[in-house]
């Protein structure tokens, strides 16, 4: 039985986190690829270090000449995501860092369970299970935990970055606990907040005059009270931050990218990945359905699973979970989630339009519960498969 009161925990962490800033190369270079020919197979591996940082993977594209005069970009595109970070440190600079390129060319007998051919509908890249998770609880039917805690972050990027705010730094850290009552958010019990700040004078107290005001700007006023523990650069100063102080690695945070810990996960990391991979397009299937779901009324809160065998096209099972909230039986929403949307990899790539440079923007502050963007971003966030489901039930 679904627990209607206790204290649930979810934690973010921003573009200049050392993880993240190896996500937002990774989902660049896929980008760039795409954009040259919207077919490529990209899987992209970054790792950065004290003044280092190395990218590896698998690169498919139709033209090898084009692929191998395309090798000459990858340097570049990573000293732009590490400027636009904000990365100019001693031993982290977009200017002096080392970039090491160890791209090559895909496996052979791994396109070959992708590639369509013979009548053969396009196989899934891989095998594994997927989960996209949709409540009520916030506006963009996400668990309260971590979109706020996105959302903090986010809004002391663009401060920092605006000038409005030049003593933080790029790497920080934010944690939610939220009490529910009655399965509903009603207060923060407390919040930690570690960011990097740029002046070596600064106390915790300092960090928190700072920060404190846009924090309360993001939260919803009722939710902090004199009960709410602050703790705020707790460990005192943190003026070394991102790759020069802990080494970061492409897909380490992948319950910050998705639900906070609120739901189940696949296992399967998203960034650098191309479309054909269903880690990365059927998560965000399974998110469109869930959200469509509670969207369209159908429940208050839902779970949708998707499983695939590498090469094979169809899903090999949906599950649908909606925790006692809906008059509906599951096993009738999962035939409508059949019958509404191509499960296939190229069925979920057309309908979502996932064939496009449309990955960096989702490296960080989460792939779900963002705005659906008119170039295509976000495409999976849109409630438009209401109607259909509605009517499939």
């Amino acid at each position: 039985m679904t627990r209607d009161t206790f204290v649930f925990t979810s934690e973010s962490v921003s573009e200049g986190h050392p993880d993240k800033v190896c996500d937002r190369i990774s989902d660049a270079v896929l980008d760039a690829f795409i954009a040259e020919e919207p077919e490529a197979r990209v899987a992209c591996e970054t790792f950065a270090t004290t003044n280092r940082v190395v990218i590896g993977g698998e690169v498919g594209l139709s033209d090898k000449a084009t692929l191998s005069k395309f090798m000459g970009r990858i340097d570049s595109i990573a000293r732009t995501c590490i400027k636009d970070i904000g990365y100019e440190q001693e031993k982290f600079h977009h200017q002096t860092v080392e970039v090491t390129n160890l791209l090559h060319e895909q496996s052979a007998h791994i396109a070959q369970g992708v590639n369509a051919r013979d009548n053969k509908d396009e196989g899934a890249g891989d095998q594994g299970i997927m989960f996209g998770y949709a409540t009520r609880e916030t506006p963009e039917l996400m668990p309260a935990p971590i979109q706020y805690s996105h959302a903090i972050l986010h809004r002391l990027a663009e401060v920092r970055k605006s000038g409005a705010e030049p003593t933080l730094g790029p790497d920080a850290k934010s944690q939610l606990s939220m009490r529910y009552e009655n399965g509903k958010p009603v207060a923060v019990t407390s919040l930690v907040l570690s960011t990097q700040h740029l002046d070596e004078t600064m106390t915790s107290e300092d960090v928190r005059d700072v920060v404190e005001p846009y924090i309360r700007e993001i939260l919803p006023q009722e939710w902090i009270s004199n009960e709410t523990k602050w703790h705020v650069n707790p460990t005192g100063k943190f003026v070394i931050g991102g790759p020069d102080g802990d080494a970061g690695l492409t897909g380490r945070k992948i319950i910050v990218d998705t639900y906070g810990g609120a739901a189940p996960h696949g296992g399967g990391a998203f960034s650098g990945k191309d479309p054909t991979k269903v880690d990365r397009s059927a998560a965000y299937a399974a998110r469109y359905l869930a959200k469509n779901v509670v969207a369209a009324g159908l429940a208050d809160k839902c779970t949708i699973q998707l499983s695939y065998a590498i090469g094979v096209a169809k899903p090999l099972s949906i599950y649908a979970d909606t925790f006692g909230t809906s008059a509906i039986a599951p096993d009738v929403i999962e035939r409508a989630i059949a019958l509404c949307l191509d499960l296939s990899p190229r069925g979920i790539r057309e309908h979502l339009g996932l064939n496009k440079p449309i990955y960096q923007r989702t490296a960080a502050y989460g792939h779900f519960g963002r705005a659906p963007e008119a170039d295509g971003g976000f495409s999976w966030e849109k409630t438009d498969l209401v109607e259909a489901l509605q009517n499939a039930i």
